[in-house]
């Protein structure tokens, strides 16, 4: 299954790195953002996969039939360039259910051209940040982390039993439904809701 899942992120994700790099506009360097964590003791609780050859990130998400959604998105806000470079970087990306939770009108006023992508690099963080180092900085935070995304915003993160759960800046909450989808230049965790900025 893992294998299969694999080659399906890998070929949509080859497919969005092909459309997205034609967009000319660059996105904050991931030098920019960081991870924030609190103080306690850490245990590591999920491990995560291994590095899925030489596919990026976006050539994983293209390969991925049920994140077409974000692949377009993706294109459509000229991160393409930005998310295949050498990073590293951490997407919780979103399912395409979890857009079609999304009224249009909204989901549409995020995704313009406008927006720069504003939806999209709170999905994104600056590092290479496992499911485990996800884990361990809850723990260390007493219950919760917070994590500094690409637009500046912050996330917080907690766990639901052994899920690990995301609240947004407005309240909202995401689970991430599949942990360490590992990529050269980084790992990705598919979630089941878009995070609102």
């Amino acid at each position: 299954m893992m294998q299969k899942l694999t080659l399906t992120w890998a070929a949509g994700l080859s497919a969005l790195a092909l459309v997205a790099c034609s967009g000319s506009e660059k996105a904050p360097a991931a030098t920019d953002i960081e991870v924030v964590q609190n103080d306690a003791m850490a245990t590591d609780t999920l491990v995560a996969s291994e590095p899925v050859g030489n596919k990026t990130i976006v050539e994983l998400a293209q390969g991925n039939p049920q994140l077409s959604t974000l692949v377009t998105a993706v294109t459509a806000a000229g991160l393409g360039e930005t998310l295949s470079g050498t990073g590293p970087f951490t997407v919780f990306a979103p399912s395409n259910d979890a857009f079609a939770k999304v009224d249009k009108a909204t989901l549409d006023g995020l995704l313009q051209p406008a927006s720069k992508g504003v939806l999209l690099t709170y999905h994104v963080v600056a590092g290479n940040v496992k499911s485990g180092d996800l884990a361990k900085m809850i723990v260390d935070g007493k219950g919760t982390a917070t994590i500094k995304t690409l637009n500046g915003g912050n996330l917080k993160a907690s766990m639901a039993g052994d899920k690990i759960v995301l609240t947004d800046a407005k309240g909202g909450k995401s689970t991430v439904t599949e942990a360490d989808v590992v990529a050269s230049n980084g790992t990705v965790h598919v979630v089941d809701t878009v995070l609102m900025p």
